[in-house]
């Protein structure tokens, strides 16, 4: 049975995060991104799942030491065996609680057994318009990651 669609982690960003020039690293946004959407696909399929693609990762502001972080995830197309995720990150100083759109992505996990190998998943079905736009979303994306993926084959094979 299928679980939850979405997850928010909620989080303080940490001293621990900084970059050289005194904000969030993008590498520990990278790693939110990761554990939330990691969460929210085994919440979901109920099954230990890996991360395949993470793809369009977009910054578009730097997240301040001390401000609050939202890693949002949400499930967006099912496959027989993957699934796609939405990743929006928001953050916010405390002390007004205005958050803003800092990081968006897409990543793509699979459902795995015990021994590795792929296993179904459960289906999402699009209910919404909003929905069925993020699903349809899900799929360009799939067919532009195909084309990418073929252009770069035939760069590897000729160095």
């Amino acid at each position: 049975m299928a679980g939850n669609r979405e997850l928010t982690l909620r989080f303080l960003a940490e001293p621990t995060d900084v970059n050289f020039g005194g904000k969030v690293h993008g590498g520990a946004v990278m790693r939110w991104i990761d554990q939330a959407g990691y969460a929210c696909a085994v919440g979901w399929t109920g099954q230990y799942c890996v991360t395949v693609y993470v793809g369009g990762i977009r910054f578009y502001k730097p997240i301040l030491i001390g401000h609050m972080v939202e890693v949002k995830a949400r499930v967006i197309y099912t496959g027989r065996t993957s699934l796609h995720l939405s990743m929006d990150v928001m953050a916010c100083d405390p002390r007004d609680g205005v958050y803003q759109k800092t990081t968006h992505c897409i990543i793509v996990f699979v459902a795995v057994n015990a021994e590795g190998e792929r296993v179904e998943v459960p289906a999402w079905l699009p209910k919404t318009t909003e929905d069925q736009a993020l699903e349809q979303y899900a799929l360009k994306l799939m067919n532009l990651r195909e084309s990418i993926d073929a252009e770069m084959s035939a760069h590897r094979n000729s160095v």
